[in-house]
């Protein structure tokens, strides 16, 4: 009897092993149907900008700058979106930051209509590590004449603001932060494990529930009922482009092997900056968000009231009063 059991004890060992080692390449790593580019699928309010990422490679960036009443010299803004988001989640708020000076907000790859390289196509240094969009933010300011700016951000994007302010202190006059993902606490494997070619795969499929329906949008609102169908277009619109989510799940990959590590070194971000959070925020914990106030030099907290993740897009009209009560604030 014990012989039996320890015969089926193995069996069912063994499948759980195929499973795991096998199951994932069920899933399949042929790319999306789409047009063939971002540019192809631009809106009227689109533009564009080919960075240069190596001497014989670069990426096409689609942002958005509206019309700026702003006196010339006055401090441009850099806006940066979150996981998953693109460039019109700060569609309602533009104004506000148009009315100060220049405004740009751009997709950051791979996301949006900017630019998806194909992770088996590319050659040279990949385009979806931190580093690489570090250097792309910057690459973005340079080609768009931005010599210094003030970094507007949200969740991983303002992640991403502080390691720019951290990398080159001299390109960033402030940051104004919403509900930045600094503090996060997400698996993080080793480097060996997350390059196999099961988690690649694992990868795409996560990263194809996340970009196929958006469910990240309704969750970043306190109230998903205020999503309006154009919004819900707008976050979806990287699905029109081919290989989108070859793209995505090649970011994911990545990211599950590059542990955050920023709040480490919030104590030299010297320049101000801005705090904001949704009261019932259930991405990043608002306690999160003081907390970062709390480590960073020279910083202002303030929480909204009936807002959750994006409060620029659930609650414009709260956001522009607090932000912009407090760029006025700020010496010239």
């Amino acid at each position: 009897m014990m012989r039996i059991l320890l015969r089926i004890l193995a069996i069912v060992l063994f499948l759980l092993v195929l499973v795991v080692v096998v199951g994932p390449f069920v899933i399949s790593a042929r790319p999306s149907p789409g047009l063939d580019s971002g540019t192809a699928a631009a809106l009227p309010e689109s533009r564009f900008a080919r960075i240069s990422v190596a001497p014989d490679a670069g990426l096409d960036i689609h942002y958005l700058e509206p019309s700026s009443s702003a006196p010339p010299g006055s401090m441009p803004f850099l806006l940066l979106h979150g996981f998953t988001f693109n460039a019109w989640t700060w569609e309602p708020v533009l104004g506000l930051f148009a009315e100060r000076g220049r405004t740009l907000a751009y997709d950051q790859v791979p996301y949006g209509l900017s630019a998806k390289p194909d992770p088996d196509a590319w050659t040279g240094p990949s385009p979806y590590t931190k580093e690489a969009a570090i250097a792309q933010l910057f690459g973005v300011m340079d080609r768009l004449g931005l010599e210094r700016a003030v970094l507007v951000a949200n969740s991983s994007g303002g992640t991403l603001a502080l390691e720019a302010a951290l990398a080159r202190p001299e390109r960033v006059a402030a940051l104004v932060l919403v509900a930045p993902w600094v503090y996060a606490t997400r698996p993080t494997l080793p480097a060996w494990l997350a390059s196999l070619p099961q988690m690649h795969r694992l990868s795409l499929f996560i990263a194809r529930k996340l970009g196929e329906t958006g469910p990240l949008l309704g969750l970043s609102y306190a109230d998903p009922s205020r999503i309006s169908a154009e919004r819900r277009d707008h976050f979806l619109i990287h699905t029109q482009v081919a290989g989108w989510d070859l793209a995505w799940g090649e970011l994911l990959a990545l990211s599950l092997s590059t542990p955050i590590k920023v709040s480490e070194r919030l104590a030299e971000v010297k320049v101000p900056v801005l705090l904001v959070s949704g009261d019932t925020d259930a991405l990043v914990p608002v306690e999160d968000t003081k907390r970062v106030a709390e480590a960073l030099p020279d910083a202002t907290f303030v929480m909204l009231p009936g807002c959750g993740h994006v409060p620029q897009e659930e609650c414009p009209d709260d956001f522009k009063q607090v932000v912009g009560s407090w760029l006025d604030g700020l010496s010239p």
